[in-house]
């Protein structure tokens, strides 16, 4: 999943850029002998609090809220699951049928799908912050209307708000790799960026326990409103806090600051600004390194869009869970994916800093570690006999996939640090169409199972009438 032995530490982009601080992973002098930078003025409101979270530095208070943007981003997506599982139960039954759902599911992916690339054009051509910052905003303001559609029973309405959703979520991804070409130095990618991503999982973990809740105790509308308010919040606080570049922020230290532009070699500065007449697309295409990137996005993809859309369904529907144990049982996998997301990624640059193994072998390692054993606890999912068996093996699976996250999804950064908002678009406009794919796979194999077992159902009740006849005819 890294790089072949015969190319460059960076494949499109440009050469690794050797510092002290890339030698000992310290600060280059002490903190009296660095001259002060120049800052841009303070803002009007920075007088009064100064844009900083405390005992964090300025990129891990990016890296947190970047953290908390997919937390919320994803936390949306889990409400509607849920809320048609309520109600089914209620009187408020859905008249949608299964393919009508199957759309609605599938929508917001539509969405996603189509701006992804050009997300990762945006990303590169405008301040990426403001990008991702107004993009999970934007899609918070839209969650308000979403039960409005639902209890109209408008299925149009409801796929128009969902694509509009997932046309602005569409740029997060390439905005996040965006923003990591400016913050995050070359040794502490993997940390910084899976510190981000854990917010993807940690958003279902949170949104099951705390939509089950509003469920129960207010109604199934509760979910949306709570997810689109704490979503303008949070964009407040985002552009509060996080600025384009590290050199933008009013208040950093100088010690920061010098760290992270020394590491970076000024190339995050200084590069041409990608567009499509001068991205290498041949060299995309003709390296195996982004095939598999592409392969890997869209494996994991899948396995993740189909627990976000039809967890919940499979513990209601095969163990009987009520809303309440299935929305805290179902948050424990997911748990775990967010420990061992941002610990994989600590785990993957220590193991690259100590040269214990080359940044090819760690990220082939994860990766293929990862997506092996997840596989292996899927099958013990398939097969499980009881609710506890199944929730522990689906608890084994998806934290072992959250080392592979230290794998592929990094892996942009390493092979194209130029040009890894747009690969990212790429990758992840692939994964997307997992997405699109997953809701009518289910609807196809549950709809082929329901047949199969009623032609077998059909064919056994045949033959017993027949066995009958003959036996009264003897």
């Amino acid at each position: 999943m890294g790089l072949p032995m015969n190319v460059r530490y960076e494949e499109f982009g440009l050469q690794k850029q050797k510092s002290s601080m890339d030698e000992g992973g310290d600060y280059p002098s002490s903190p009296d002998s660095l001259p002060e930078p120049e800052r841009p003025p303070l803002r009007h409101i920075d007088k009064y609090i100064r844009p900083e979270c405390p005992c964090l530095s300025k990129r891990v208070t990016v890296a947190v809220l970047t953290c908390m943007g997919f937390i919320i981003m994803f936390g949306m997506r889990c409400n509607m699951g849920m809320a048609k599982v309520k109600m089914e139960e209620g009187k408020a039954k859905m008249k949608w049928s299964v393919t009508t759902s199957s759309a609605v599911d599938a929508s917001i992916f539509w969405g996603y799908f189509i701006t992804q690339i050009p997300g990762g054009f945006l990303a590169a051509r405008y301040p990426p912050n403001r990008l991702f910052g107004a993009a999970i905003g934007c899609s918070s303001l839209l969650h308000f209307f979403v039960p409005s559609a639902m209890e109209l029973q408008n299925p149009g309405l409801a796929i128009t708000i969902r694509v509009m959703q997932g046309l602005v979520e569409g740029v997060t991804y390439p905005a996040c790799h965006g923003i990591w070409r400016y913050w995050a130095p070359p040794l502490e990618r993997s940390r910084l960026a899976t510190l981000a991503f854990c917010g993807c999982y940690a958003g279902l973990m949170f949104s099951m326990p705390i939509t089950g809740e509003l469920i129960k105790r207010i109604g199934w509308h509760s979910p949306f409103y709570f997810y689109g308010s704490v979503g303008i919040l949070w964009y407040l606080s985002w552009l509060w806090l996080v600025f384009e570049k590290p050199c933008k922020h009013p208040t950093i230290e100088a010690r920061e600051l010098m760290y992270i532009e020394n590491s970076l070699g000024g190339a995050a500065q200084s590069h041409t600004i990608p567009s499509i007449t001068n991205t290498p697309w041949k060299a995309f295409f003709t390296s195996m390194p982004v095939y598999a990137i592409f392969v890997a996005n869209f494996c994991r993809s899948y396995n993740f869009y189909l627990l976000v859309l039809f967890q919940a369904l499979y513990f209601t529907s095969r163990w009987e869970m009520d809303i309440e144990k299935n929305a805290f049982l179902g948050a424990f996998p997911h748990l775990l994916m967010t420990i061992i997301v941002p610990t994989g990624g600590v785990l993957a640059d220590y193991l690259r800093k100590r040269e214990i193994l080359t940044t090819t072998q760690v990220r082939k390692l994860f990766n293929c570690g990862g997506f092996g054993m997840e596989a292996t606890f899927f099958l013990v999912v398939a097969y499980a006999t009881s609710s506890t068996a199944a929730v522990i093996a689906l608890s084994c699976g998806v934290a072992f996939s959250g080392f592979a996250i230290s794998g592929y999804n990094v892996n942009h950064l390493d092979i194209a640090p130029k040009y890894a908002s747009i690969l990212m678009g790429l990758s992840n406009g692939i994964g997307s169409i997992a997405g699109c794919i997953c809701p009518y796979a289910v609807d196809l194999i549950l709809t082929e199972k329901v047949s199969l077992r009623n032609a077998i159902l059909t064919k056994t009740s045949f033959l017993l009438r027949t066995n009958a006849l003959g036996n009264r005819e003897q």
